[in-house]
């Protein structure tokens, strides 16, 4: 959670694609989105379905940090000694 937090952080007011943040964690898919569902349905989070770039795609979630989740991740990144936007690693 530390990792999404501190990816979702780096680029706080702009909503990404899952995709972005599986690549920039490394963390599998199995594990990045039953994460981000959870801290979604925690407040931490927020998603929305939006409409695919080109046709024929499929609609796409994007995510966000809540106020909450940002105001979670800059108090871990204090308590780890990061600066707000580096990745926590715990």
């Amino acid at each position: 959670m530390r990792l999404v937090l501190a990816s979702l952080s780096r680029q706080r007011a702009e909503w990404r694609h899952g995709y972005d943040v599986l690549k920039e964690t490394g963390l599998s898919s199995g594990t990045l989105y039953p994460l981000l569902m959870r801290m979604t349905d925690n407040g931490l989070v927020e998603a929305e379905w939006r409409e695919p770039a080109q046709l024929g795609r499929p609609p796409r979630h994007v995510y966000r940090l809540t106020a909450d989740g940002f105001t979670l991740a800059l108090k871990l990144a204090a308590e780890d000694g990061a600066s707000p936007g580096k990745p926590v690693l715990a």
